[in-house]
């Protein structure tokens, strides 16, 4: 609430008239921050905003807020809206385009700003859940601090009720004067019918000139210079997977690919993936709380499922594991608010995917693979041909059949005797024949 102080101030005492500009100022283009705010607000998001926000203000630019958010995943939504009254330039706000919403924080953002705009088709509440990760929490003393917030910004008549346990549309957002300027359909147009109307900051009112150029002779005088920032290529990736549904993905994908990389010889492209998408979901889950015996389930039953791959056996180790990891993926996140619930259809087909993977495909590939190692085993000690230059791999051809042929001496040509020393994974290991050596694999 400290941020709060200085705008009840201004606001209590006498009402400051506008500043009225120079020729030279007037013809000084105004910049315009337009800071987009879409999905959660969680930690990456916020220090993004936070720091917009900052820059804005030592700027003395006008700030134009574009919502489409639920609400925060644990920040704290009623701090930020104290920054937005707190600060000493205009903050506009434009829930758009469709079919985006303001509900929660996002919804505070709407009454912490100077003017408050949505799109037709937008969705304008419900107040609650601020706090995505905690539903049932409503921030003490909310209505009073925004209350407080609509009395710095000189709103009157603002209906609070309108949009407190249920979303509304445009329309009724304007009625209950919770926005403002009727259907705004983009950025310009909202600068556009903002030019000229007296807004109030931290400081005071402030007269908008927010024009945008629709002719050479607007853009030669100076109108408006519109900065569109976007988060960081890092900042986006930990954005996107700051959501129950991107870490059970990665979680689900993730664990495949190193089950996949256990029931093969060596480790290659599938087993780096799975670390980086395990390691992205690990990430996740320090942002959004989960029910740890439901993530507990959801390990364990795909662990079930793999030793039941590496005994080559398709019964009761993987009916179990596949109830377990249903019951994981049903808890895992059962506390959290609606919007951020991981939809039915992603946990069935991520069941129907994981009968499927580990009942079936690894199992009859791990199988496929033993009957194969199983006949080159049986040729060791043949001789056979190289059908193309070892170096050290290279084609053989053993006992009717090209085989993967490898070479740990010096490279072997093309049509040279070779003799069988080896097996390694599905690799024959193989030596140069001497001249004259008897021809028992062709």
């Amino acid at each position: 609430m400290a941020a709060l102080w200085p705008a009840l101030a201004s606001a209590s005492g006498p009402t400051p008239s506008g500043p009225t500009p120079s020729p030279a100022a007037a013809s000084s283009p105004t910049t315009v921050e337009v800071i987009k705010v879409e999905g959660a607000i969680d930690r990456p998001l916020l220090r993004y905003v936070e720091s917009r926000l900052a820059a804005a203000e030592q700027e003395h630019a006008v700030v134009v807020l574009q919502l489409n958010t639920s609400g925060t995943l644990g920040q704290d939504g009623v701090a930020l809206g104290n920054q937005l009254v707190g600060l000493r330039v205009p903050v506009l706000t434009w829930t758009g385009s469709a079919p985006a919403m303001a509900s929660g924080a996002g919804l505070l953002l709407m009454y912490a700003a100077s003017l408050a705009t949505v799109s037709p088709g937008s969705q304008t509440g419900p107040l609650n859940p601020v706090d995505l990760t905690h539903p049932d929490a409503v921030p003490p003393g909310l209505g009073v601090t925004i209350q407080g917030w609509l009395a710095a910004r000189h709103r009157t008549g603002v209906d609070t009720t309108a949009a407190a346990t249920a979303g509304i549309d445009g329309q009724q957002a304007n009625e209950a004067k919770i926005a403002a300027l009727g259907s705004v359909v983009s950025v310009p147009d909202l600068l556009n019918k903002a030019d000229g109307m007296t807004v109030w900051t931290a400081a005071g009112p402030v007269t908008l000139h927010t024009h945008v150029a629709t002719s050479q002779a607007d853009a030669q005088n100076g109108t408006v210079n519109i900065r569109f920032g976007n988060l960081g290529l890092i900042a986006r990736v930990l954005h996107g997977v700051s959501s129950p549904s991107m870490i059970y993905f990665l979680l689900v994908v993730g664990l495949a690919c190193l089950a996949f990389e256990i029931t093969q010889p060596g480790f290659g492209f599938a087993g780096f993936a799975g670390i980086g998408m395990l390691a992205l979901a690990v990430y996740g889950l320090t942002v959004v709380p989960v029910n740890w015996l439901g993530l507990l389930l959801i390990v364990g039953g795909v662990g079930l499922m793999v030793l039941d791959v590496r005994i080559r056996n398709l019964g009761v180790l993987t009916g179990i594991g596949l109830l377990a990891f249903a019951a994981g993926s049903w808890l895992a996140w059962r506390g959290l608010a609606e919007p951020m619930q991981i939809s039915p259809w992603l946990v069935g087909g991520a069941i129907v995917a994981s009968l499927l993977y580990y009942g079936f495909g690894l199992t009859v590939a791990l199988q496929s693979r033993d009957r194969i190692v199983t006949a080159q085993r049986g040729l060791i000690g043949l001789v056979g041909e190289a059908r193309g230059k070892l170096a050290p791999d290279g084609p053989v051809y053993v006992k009717g059949a090209v085989w993967r042929g490898r070479t740990e001496g010096e490279s072997i040509a093309q049509g040279a005797k070779v003799r069988v020393r080896g097996v390694d994974g599905l690799v024959l290991k193989v030596e140069a024949e001497p001249a004259g050596g008897e021809d028992v694999g062709t």
